[in-house]
């Protein structure tokens, strides 16, 4: 199962109520950090969360309201005496940044990993997930993010006895072990049925709709969209500054045939967003007008 939380909902710059938009989500022991904008440490306490999992922080893009968070994270990382490395994602000088932002933590007790995006779409394995970046369409070079938990085939053991495999080997198979005997090699798909739906969390701010998106956010558990205006008469704004409107993100939900999507990144002027529920769930039903810290485990399918 997927632990997820969005800390922050602001964009731009942060509000008594809300804070800039940052999303944790947690997998088997292991914590990632989606963008990281100035209140993200409060955020994370509010809702009783650790710091000591975060493994791997990616930055969508370099606006201040998405990483003027990282210096102070870090130095709580550091004085929590953390050891262990930290990956850091971005697109490209993502190292020339984080060094910039480390002016104020120039010595930590743990190394930190940068890793620059440059192509159009870049897959990651991380501690049992997979994390996939697509590219979209701001006023600098930003992209969105995918976490992919895949999920195994049941036991077959039909399939099992057919592929001539020994029982002795059917329970390390089952782990995910390879196993060499007798010159032949046993693998895990020679006793397990086909791979079975896995959880999808896909999660985009800054950008104007692009076709990217949906298909990146295609039949996603989970959709967490920027939504900077919802109030009428914005398009032309969203346009200019490279943004988009409650209803252009329900659109892309329903292209993508999401079962949940999450709006986030309100603009500062937006001070009641729950107001324009309705009319963005004539598009897609099933839309959340999200607040701080709002939180679900997402879990495999039951079949």
């Amino acid at each position: 199962m997927l632990d997820v939380c969005l800390l922050g909902t602001g964009g731009m710059m942060p509000l008594p109520n809300r804070w800039l938009t940052s999303l944790l989500a947690r997998y088997n022991g292991s914590s990632i950090l989606i963008d990281c904008g100035e209140g993200t440490q409060i955020a994370i306490k509010e809702k009783g969360l650790t710091f000591k999992p975060i493994d791997v922080i990616c930055f969508t893009h370099f606006h201040a309201d998405h990483v003027s968070g990282l210096p102070g994270l870090l130095l709580t990382l550091g004085n929590a005496e953390r050891t262990e490395p930290l990956t850091i994602i971005g697109p490209k000088g993502v190292e020339r940044v984080v060094n910039s932002l480390r002016a104020i933590a120039p010595e930590l007790p743990f190394k930190i990993n940068c890793i620059e995006i440059t192509e159009p779409t870049k897959s990651f394995n991380i501690n049992g997930y997979i994390l996939e970046a697509f590219k979209v369409n701001h006023n600098v070079t930003c992209y969105g993010y995918t976490i992919k938990i895949p999920r195994a085939g049941k036991f077959d053991p039909q399939k099992a006895e057919q592929n001539e495999v020994p029982r002795s080997m059917w329970s390390k198979l089952q782990k995910g072990a390879i196993i060499e005997e007798n010159g032949k090699t046993y693998t895990q798909d020679m006793i397990l049925g086909p791979e079975r739906k896995g959880i999808k969390l896909t999660y985009c701010t800054d950008t104007r709709p692009v076709s990217q998106i949906w298909e990146n956010a295609k039949d996603a558990d989970l959709f967490i969209c920027e939504g900077m205006y919802g109030e009428p008469g914005k398009e032309a704004k969203a346009v200019e500054y490279k943004h988009m409107t409650f209803y252009e993100a329900a659109e892309l939900a329903k292209k993508a045939n999401a079962k949940e999507m999450w709006l986030t990144h309100y603009s500062p002027s937006l001070v009641h967003p729950e107001e324009y529920a309705d009319e963005v769930k004539k598009i897609f039903p099933n839309t959340k007008i999200s607040k701080n810290g709002r939180m679900t485990t997402l879990e495999f399918e039951e079949k």
